[in-house]
């Protein structure tokens, strides 16, 4: 029997969808998937063809491609079912099938159940498949979304297993390809399985503050439309409340240390107008009314946008009864972006339409913006220059998936750096051949120890000794980088 109650939420969804997919192959491959999970069940107890629907219709949601979308109802079938890679080829073409086969090589991760040798050899597999076509990461973040929704019925070792993948590896991803708002529901879905104790203190310790912030929020609000409509009358302004997790660790930070009444985006309000322009305008209307807070600054990411491509100006200002509070001004096109990342602005399509093909649209670089998401890229040399799987790790975790910075060299080029990044991390980012002859560092003018750990923002100057040809063996005690790792490992071992 097939559901068609989920086929009609799925074409509601392409319905919705202001790009261009082809509704009727979609619909071909949703009667297919039906056909091959027929009998099947999800161990929640619906039909097994709600997950693939559900995850469909999230790539939809994600302006994915037609060919991206087929791969998300059919991710299943090889693993799960008598379809092979050869039916999915004749019946869908190649390039459905090598997404969907991206997706099962990647699902056998595990943290646990395997050995750490046997991880990182997948994590490896995963990364490859990733740097070659993101569409296999962004149909198994779908999926991923959609199983945390229904852990609870596994047992309690694959909850925590399946949690501390997501909290790990996969919401990290998802923050590296821009994708805040995916980032965050994977992170408060996964949070309690995790951390269980802790997720439910915090929840009684922020309720008390939810009602009140949010009625603080929303009367602040009507006082910005007031202020700013008049001079931009296309603005809109919304709130948000900051993701669980994300305050979690927020008050983790040394200099937060637990203290609640240094969270000053428990609540924020984002102004969303048309143009850059109206960005720096609706700025200027705010602080002329509401003063800035001089000790916590204004952070212009518009003028220098995150590594992985969020674009808005923050302040945070005194709002009414003094109390602080963090706006975020953006345009649409920004907003957009800041939630969905690399499917924000998804190429792949647009250059299939102009008839190149499969090798020199990698050639190319159309899988993700030119420029957005080098490091990606950057994952493939690894695999070649990092044999050995403990460091490789490490990388990875510390490096590739790590909170970013962006430090300035005087001149004003804008480096991206891990956080806990020294002026020797930095040396070696501005070009490999300058680290050895690092013999000191000024940052922000002032001069600094090498194992100084440099914060968003940073001035770095790096002074030389031109004699210098090998680095101190002391600085692999405290760098970060990869790459400052492998050459100064090379010169000193």
């Amino acid at each position: 029997m097939k559901h068609e109650s989920d086929l009609n939420d799925l074409l509601a969804a392409l319905k919705s969808d202001s790009r261009s997919v082809d509704v009727e192959k979609i619909t071909a491959a949703w009667n297919f998937a039906a056909a091959a999970h027929a009998g099947q069940k999800r161990l929640s107890g619906p039909p097994y063809i709600t997950h693939p629907t559900a995850v469909a219709v999230t790539l939809s949601r994600w302006n994915m491609d037609t060919a991206t979308i087929i791969a998300g109802l059919l991710h299943d079938v090889v693993e799960d079912t008598p379809v092979t890679q050869d039916e999915l080829v004749k019946n869908f073409g190649g390039e459905v099938a090598r997404i969907v086969d991206g997706v099962t090589k990647i699902t056998g991760i595990r943290l646990k159940g395997s050995t750490q040798e046997e991880f990182v050899e997948n994590l490896r597999k995963m990364l490859l498949v990733m740097a070659r076509d993101l569409r296999v990461i962004l149909v198994k973040l779908a999926d991923r979304l959609h199983n945390l929704q229904t852990l609870w019925v596994l047992s309690p070792e694959k909850q925590l297993e399946n949690a501390r993948e997501t909290l790990e590896i996969y919401a990290p991803l998802a923050e590296r390809l821009g994708m805040g708002e995916i980032k965050g529901e994977l992170e408060d879905l996964a949070f309690p399985y995790v951390y269980p104790e802790e997720a439910a203190q915090l929840k009684r310790y922020i309720k008390p503050l939810i009602a009140s912030g949010s009625e603080y929020i929303d009367k602040f609000r009507r006082e910005l439309l007031a202020l700013i409509k008049p001079v931009i009358p296309g603005a809109v302004i919304n709130t948000r409340q900051k993701h669980l997790y994300s305050l979690f660790k927020k008050l983790q930070r040394p200099e937060i240390s637990g203290d609640l009444g240094k969270i000053h985006d428990l609540f924020a309000a984002r102004i969303i107008v048309s143009t850059k322009t109206e960005c720096y305008a609706a700025l200027g209307l705010i602080h002329e009314k509401f003063h800035p807070v001089p000790y916590l600054g204004i952070s212009d990411f518009i003028a220098t946008p995150k590594p992985n491509g969020y674009q808005s100006l923050h302040t945070k200002v005194f709002g009414p009864q003094g109390r602080i509070v963090e706006l975020q001004i953006r345009t649409e096109e920004m907003h957009h972006q800041a939630e969905m990342g690399i499917a924000a602005h998804w190429q792949y399509s647009a250059a299939k339409d102009r008839g190149l093909s499969d090798k020199v649209l990698e050639k190319e670089g159309t899988f993700a913006p030119k420029g957005k998401l080098d490091w990606i890229r950057q994952l493939a040399v690894w695999q070649q220059d990092i044999k050995d799987n403990d460091e490789y790790l490490k990388s990875l975790k510390f490096d590739a998936l790590q909170h970013r910075l962006l430090v300035f060299s005087p001149n004003g080029d804008v480096y991206d750096l891990p956080a806990g990044s020294t002026p020797v991390d930095f040396a070696y980012a501005v070009h490999t051949g300058l680290g050895p002859e690092t013999a000191g560092a000024r940052v922000n003018g002032k001069m600094v120890q090498l194992d100084e750990k440099l914060q968003n923002g940073d001035v770095v100057e790096i002074l030389l000794d031109r004699k210098r040809k090998i680095p101190n063996p002391h600085w692999l005690d405290f760098i970060v980088t990869a790459t400052a790792r492998r050459e100064i490992s090379k010169k000193v071992s």
